[in-house]
């Protein structure tokens, strides 16, 4: 069997990287946070905004004329864990590259604990990893580095002597690696063409199991 880089350890974004949903899921729950805010968001949007293309949600929400303070709240009101549970697939190139990895693995990841831990759980991947951290106001969202650095404390590795990724489908993902000085590597899974600009990571793929 195909091997991956060398690295001491592994840390991956969730959503969009290792895993999505299915394609309607997303479009379900946009329309009934459309109802609660007078917005209608069209298919573009969802997926913009719905996998973080063009990097700061909050950004985006205020240059489509939203309020972030009034959309969140109706959001995760509405998103229901079990249904997105249900709705989430675990990508087949990242179920063959997470097999091939002999080395402590974790997840830092922007989806909040009530729904990062009924998909990991739903996809049987409860026990997969060695440390899942959540980002939230106090402890940082990416690129802060934080967050990445609570998985490696949690992992019990640090950057002197130890080789470490972060693999990510953001910006955010790979600029919080070098943050936090570890390479990050990019998958591009959706239209590049939505994105600002280049992503500067050691490598670029468009499956993970290109890593091999």
């Amino acid at each position: 069997m195909s091997r991956p880089p060398e690295y001491d350890f592994w840390l991956f974004d969730l959503d969009g990287t290792l895993v999505d949903v299915e394609g309607d899921y997303p479009q379900q729950v946009f329309d009934r946070v459309g109802e609660r805010l007078d917005y209608d968001f069209d298919e573009r949007e969802i997926r913009v905004l719905w996998h973080g293309l063009t990097g700061s949600r909050n950004d985006q929400l205020r240059e489509w004329g939203l309020d972030p303070d009034q959309f969140w709240p109706a959001y995760h009101e509405i998103e229901d864990p079990a249904a997105r549970a249900q709705a989430a697939y675990l990508y087949d190139d990242a179920r063959e590259l997470l097999s091939t990895i002999d080395a402590p693995t974790g997840i830092v990841t922007h989806s909040q604990p009530y729904l990062t831990g009924p998909t990991l759980e739903t996809l049987g991947l409860g026990e997969q990893f060695d440390a899942v951290v959540c980002c939230d106001g106090d402890l940082g969202w990416k690129p802060d580095p934080a967050p990445v650095e609570r998985a490696m404390a949690d992992l019990g590795v640090d950057t002197n002597g130890h080789a470490g990724v972060m693999v990510g489908d953001s910006p955010h993902d790979v600029r919080a690696a070098h943050n936090a000085g570890l390479d990050g590597i990019h998958v591009e899974r959706f239209d590049g063409t939505d994105r600002p600009g280049d992503i500067d990571g050691e490598q670029h793929v468009k499956r993970l199991d290109e890593l091999l």
